[in-house]
């Protein structure tokens, strides 16, 4: 093996491990991280292979158990029911629930599935978990299935601010009135959304916009997995966008990742979306700048879903078959730091192109590697406004090594990226579901053991949240500072 090779596989071992645990949970995260290197490092010579999956046994639940709370109907079961509600802003949202939140069935392993779909996703994906308990006494952590995304998709545009609370603040009552809940005051507890922080976080008692569900102690103690979170929080955590690939085996993920690895790009680079509204003689914002720059390339194919053509920004097809044909996707802050896109490009083997690091790098950190440059390029929004060096001059700068290395890197984590098909028998590899159940129970972990040590919270740097994803520490200065002043 070569050196690179063995640095690939130190790389693979360390972030797949996560360390800590008893002796079996070490075994486990072993054995899975072999597994997956034998895939990567395969990979790494231009193919990709179908390793067997290992069977269950029963010591693989050792320290893994999920209790799952059961919560009334009006927290998830029914708001599933009025879905159709959100097709004005969502595409085909009365086909959300379908196929356990995958949506519609494309054929192979791919959907059309919603963006906002993460909450019946996680939920559906929680009943086949493979280390569920009856009993909360031997849970390593507590599974809340509310929906708080669709929950508040039926309030945010047409009610006021006490509606929109209504329910968060009969979920924290009644969580809060369960025995299981007095073990840890609920830290032990967790829950997913299918959207962002900014939707739970309003600052004022009658803001126009939000609840404050992530502002609630009880939500403070807990921890919400989420597509976008606060910098400046640790009370929710990023975990990746669903995309529209969503493989059953070992043998539909590999089939995909040969083929985009292998794919021919014709175009350099590439943007999907449409101009935000702005105010007459405002600064054109990072997203307006890509797209005119993106027109005036012929090394650019622009996907322009302004107007009439916003649907076509919700077809899987023009929107894989766009990405799959570029070698890089640009990502600009668009409502909010973070996009799908993210997801669906690199699902296609599409190198991303970041301009702000709260799109990427200081929010996934349990599944993207922390060396930001393995994977994507980041160009600053200042120098990209500066004008002295366009967007595709910058591509164009770097090597076809460095892209072929990108590219592999990008291919090789699409396993971590995806929330797999279980619906039809036992895991096969670790997805992104996997990787979020396993840090969530590390993480409990380490509460339950700083509880029992009676360690204080060091609550004052929980504003520097974003540089523990970022570098593992949330002290010392960063050059990155002036993006998350407050």
């Amino acid at each position: 093996m070569s050196n690179g090779n063995k640095a690939s596989a130190r790389f693979v071992v360390h972030h797949l491990g996560h360390g800590g645990g008893g002796s079996a949970r070490c075994r486990l995260c072993y054995a899975v991280a072999v597994s997956f290197l034998l895939s990567y490092l395969i990979l790494l010579s231009g193919e990709v292979s179908s390793p067997a999956g290992a069977p269950f046994t029963s010591s693989r639940c050792d320290g893994r158990y999920i209790f799952v709370q059961e919560l009334p109907a009006s927290f998830n079961v029914d708001l599933v029911r009025n879905c159709c509600v959100f097709s004005r802003w969502a595409g085909d949202a009365c086909r959300l629930a379908d196929n356990g939140g995958f949506g519609r069935a494309l054929g192979g392993g791919w959907y059309a599935t919603d963006q906002f779909a993460l909450e019946l996703i996680f939920h559906g994906r929680m009943r086949q978990y493979e280390c569920l308990t009856d009993d909360p006494a031997s849970a390593a952590a507590v599974f809340v299935p509310f929906y708080p995304g669709l929950e508040m998709g039926h309030h945010l545009w047409r009610s006021n601010a006490s509606v929109r609370d209504a329910a968060p603040l009969e979920l924290a009552r009644w969580l809060r009135s369960r025995p299981v809940w007095a073990a840890m005051g609920g830290r032990d507890h967790f829950m997913v959304s299918g959207r962002i922080t900014w939707d739970f976080r309003r600052w004022t008692e009658d803001g126009d916009w939000g609840s404050k569900l992530l502002l609630l102690p009880e939500l403070v103690n807990m921890t919400t997995l989420i597509i976008e979170s606060s910098p400046w929080h640790r009370n929710d955590i990023a975990i990746p966008y669903p995309t529209y690939f969503h493989p059953s085996t070992v043998a539909e993920l590999t089939a995909w990742q040969n083929r985009v690895l292998k794919q021919s790009r014709p175009w350099l680079f590439s943007f999907a979306g449409a101009p935000r509204w702005r105010p007459p003689n405002s600064t054109a914002s990072l997203r307006d700048l890509s797209i005119e720059q993106c027109r005036a390339s012929e090394r650019c194919k622009l996907l322009d879903c302004a107007g009439e053509r916003a649907g076509e920004c919700f077809s899987p097809l023009r929107i894989m078959a766009l990405f799959e044909s570029s070698v890089f996707c640009l990502q600009p802050v668009g409502d909010s730091p973070t996009r799908r896109s993210t997801f669906d490009a690199m699902v296609a083997g599409c190198v991303p192109v970041f301009f702000h690091p709260g799109s990427a790098y200081t929010q996934y950190a349990w599944h993207l590697p922390r060396d930001y440059r393995r994977y994507s390029v980041f160009l600053p929004e200042e120098v990209v406004r500066q004008g002295n060096e366009s967007i595709e001059l910058a591509l164009r700068k770097i090597t076809v090594e460095e892209v072929a290395a990108m590219r592999k890197e990008v291919v090789g984590m699409l396993p971590r990226l995806v929330y797999g098909d279980r619906r039809r028998g036992a895991a096969e590899f670790e997805d992104a579901f996997d990787v979020a159940v396993e840090r969530v129970i590390e993480m409990v972990e380490k509460q339950r053991k700083q509880l029992r040590e009676g360690a204080a919270d060091d609550v004052a740097e929980e504003k520097n949240t974003w540089r523990q994803s970022l570098v593992g520490a949330n002290v010392g200065d960063h050059d990155w500072d002036h993006y998350f002043d407050i």
